[in-house]
């Protein structure tokens, strides 16, 4: 079997409340939250909002423009994701 890291090995992670250690001081101090870009929030919006146009049209229907309405509205949003690096948001 792989070793595995036990959970007290990671010396100054803290993982409750969303608190971060730092190594070796033992004090608590309050961890970067990071939520991403406004321009990621509006690529993903456009992604859900096509996938959802999408899936309506096909089970009210098929209506099909709306369903092909939603496709091109998942590409825009995905095209405006790569453009704008939205992978590297995280850190």
């Amino acid at each position: 079997m792989a070793d595995q890291v036990s959970p007290g090995s990671m010396a100054g992670v803290g993982q409750d409340a969303g608190t971060l250690m730092q190594a070796g001081t033992g004090s608590a101090h309050a961890a970067m939250v990071h939520h991403g870009r406004p321009v990621s929030w509006v690529a993903v919006s456009i992604i859900m909002a096509g996938f959802l146009a999408g899936g309506i049209g096909l089970v009210v229907g098929p209506v099909w423009w709306l369903f092909w309405a939603g496709c091109a509205a998942v590409v825009v949003g995905g095209l405006l994701a790569l453009g704008t690096h939205i992978t590297e948001d995280w850190y």
